[in-house]
């Protein structure tokens, strides 16, 4: 199949349009126009490149790409390698921030909700990227803790009575911590995001709604996963482009 087509379904499906963004979404580093193999991951970390490269992959799919609004631009030492890797061999990056955290069905957030059984009643925060809603039937903290911990194989850090109810929680997959007051205000027992900050365990301590940091690798496999088997259902048999996801170990 033709990258563009790729790239044009893409933003058309997760509508990157519509988001102000932290890095550009899309294509960010031009390779082959051909696909026949994309590799898909979190993180466009060499050690992903890496494993592309081993596979002959012609492109790789990613959650969290490159270029930062407000990093060091130049190309040198790390970022010099992982170019040079994708240029010499002529590979894609295509990448999609934001855009992956909100998808109604197949972003991270929803994700979370389709894994661990909660009900989504409504969105909030930064460009509607949080959502909150209640478990499909009410649970203590330490119950919701052992759920977390097996369905994202990463047990949790839990600020909170263990014993706690949790009728209502909200939640925010990856670095979403700054989002808790936000959570608080809306009256929720128990609130989940990827980490955590000092400032994160005196909040939970005065408000008494409960914080779970459950990694923000752990929170944000699922939205590039399930892209990856759409795709694949999708695209597979067109021109026998296939699409693989592999995860690279991060236990952050």
């Amino acid at each position: 199949m033709q990258r563009d087509d790729l790239t044009r379904y893409l933003d058309e499906l997760l509508e990157s349009r519509r988001f102000r963004d932290y890095c550009p979404n899309g294509l960010q580093v031009e390779g082959c126009a051909e696909l026949r193999h994309v590799v898909t991951g979190v993180t466009a970390s060499q050690a992903l490149l890496d494993a592309a490269l081993a596979r002959g992959a012609d492109a790789v799919l990613v959650h969290h790409g490159w270029f930062w609004r407000g990093e060091d631009s130049r190309v040198v030492g790390l970022r010099r390698r992982r170019l040079a890797t994708l240029l010499k061999h002529d590979i894609n990056l295509i990448g999609y921030h934001l855009p992956l955290d909100a998808h109604p069905e197949l972003g991270n957030n929803a994700q979370l909700a389709h894994a661990l059984g909660w009900i989504a009643e409504g969105r909030f925060g930064e460009q509607d990227i949080g959502w909150f809603g209640r478990p499909e039937s009410p649970l203590t903290l330490a119950e919701l803790a052992t759920r977390v911990t097996e369905h994202l194989a990463r047990a949790p850090l839990v600020l909170g009575d263990p014993t706690r109810p949790i009728r209502r929680l909200a939640w925010c997959s990856g670095g979403a911590q700054g989002h808790f007051e936000e959570a608080i205000a809306l009256g929720v027992d128990a609130y989940l995001s990827g980490e955590v900050s000092e400032h994160t365990v005196h909040l939970a301590r005065e408000s008494g709604v409960a914080y779970l940091a459950a990694g923000h690798h752990a929170t944000e496999r699922g939205g590039i996963a399930a892209l990856t088997a759409h795709l694949a259902a999708r695209y597979d048999h067109v021109g026998g482009c296939r699409f693989e996801f592999v995860d690279i170990d991060n236990p952050v």
